[in-house]
């Protein structure tokens, strides 16, 4: 299944449908009273109002994706969603340009989130562009367009608040015991990386988990920027190879990156993949005939299994690539670029376990939301006094 279908897989609530008043005619009981059956009900209560909606987009070099959520409890339930595969950044690698091509698929797809905006009324959104837009000389002016087009006001985050969001959608899965955790999220032109040390304590809220960032990278490296480098159809062991001593060259620039591999030895650390790179690979783990996000939301992976699911992957024609339900027309040439992409990490700091998420950049901006508004409204623990302290 592709990324289009995976946003579906959220765990959609859907309004009540109201109560209409009875109809047909009112039977008469004895001596023209309405029989007890027959007679008004009394008018059902007000339902308390259900709290504001909340919106999030994340245009990235690859993806459209949409979600509109309502605070619950301390987390939030999805109303909405979309996603759908544009390639905005195909070709930006080699032009240094989006293409007309892409951005036509762009403002068809924007065009589906503005009128799911409109319907559902939002009282809070935000709304990003990443690394396409951020390397395309015409960024700014396809943004442009899509404000006069479309209404839709989107900012072209820098990469630390990239990274920083991607941390606060996925912080509830990192491990309760664990010391540490190095996040990644593989995207089409870049990857963020984000090393969460925690042996000075653990932020009790999720919407702070980035605080506990002890250093981060964006890399120049996505699963689309990769692809039109080395090619992504027939990828042979050797080409693989080569994607992987690539990506290492940019981890090398890690500031901390021994510490980290010791911090590693010594405590108790594991990944946390979020992209389309893990959670295909969760799929094809678990044998799914179609992908199923709440089988894989969440799932850990030990070293072993990636290892073979990898390989699996590897002697895998792309016809067959093409054809299977959890990677499908969209992903055939992606995947193993993404892949080379997680296999670098996974080598310059070997964990025994990854966690995979399906949640990122869209969940983080919810959360951040949410947490800023529940901060806005929360009495002062502390009353000012007056006068003489009465």
């Amino acid at each position: 299944m592709t990324e289009s279908n995976r946003s579906a897989a959220a765990s959609v609530v859907l309004a009540d449908a109201g109560h209409g008043a009875p109809s047909g005619r009112v039977r008469k009981g004895k001596g023209g009273g309405m029989a007890p059956e027959q007679r008004p009900r009394a008018a059902p209560e007000p339902r308390r109002p259900r709290g504001p909606l909340y919106a999030a987009l994340d245009l990235g070099t690859n993806n459209c994706r949409l979600l509109i959520a309502r605070p619950h409890e301390r987390g939030f339930r999805v109303l909405d969603g979309f996603t759908r595969i544009v390639r905005l950044g195909e070709g930006v690698s080699v032009s240094g340009r989006l293409s007309d091509a892409a951005m036509e698929r762009t403002m068809d797809a924007l065009r589906q989130c503005s009128n799911k905006l409109r319907d559902h009324q939002p009282v809070r959104t935000r709304l990003i562009a990443t690394e396409a837009c951020r390397a395309a000389e015409n960024g700014l002016a396809f943004l442009g367009r899509v404000r006069s087009e479309l209404g839709l006001e989107l900012e072209i985050v820098d990469r630390r608040t990239e990274a920083e969001l991607a941390v606060t959608g996925c912080a509830d899965l990192i491990d309760g015991d664990a010391q540490g955790a190095l996040m990644f999220d593989i995207g089409g032109g870049s990857s963020e990386l984000a090393w969460l040390d925690f042996r000075g304590g653990r932020p009790r809220s999720q919407g702070r988990m980035s605080a506990s960032i002890r250093s981060w990278q964006s890399l120049p490296v996505g699963v689309v920027s990769i692809a039109e480098k080395f090619g992504g159809v027939e990828v042979t062991p050797e080409l693989f190879e080569d994607m992987v001593a690539y990506v290492t060259t940019h981890l090398r620039q890690f500031r901390g990156r021994e510490k980290l591999r010791q911090m590693i030895g010594s405590h108790p650390v594991h990944l946390i993949g979020t992209s389309g790179t893990v959670t295909t690979l969760a799929g094809l783990h678990l044998g799914l005939e179609r992908y199923e996000r709440q089988k894989v939301d969440g799932l850990w992976m030990h070293r072993g299994q990636i290892d073979e699911t990898m390989r699996v992957l590897l002697n895998m024609p792309f016809e067959r690539r093409l054809a299977h339900p959890c990677i499908g027309r969209d992903r055939a040439d992606l995947v193993l670029p993404g892949c080379a992409i997680f296999e670098a990490i996974r080598r310059e700091w070997p964990t025994d376990r990854v966690r995979v998420a399906d949640r990122g950049l869209r969940e983080g901006i919810l959360i951040s939301l949410m947490d800023a508004d529940r901060a806005h409204k929360r009495p002062n623990r502390y009353p000012r006094r007056h006068g003489n302290g009465q």
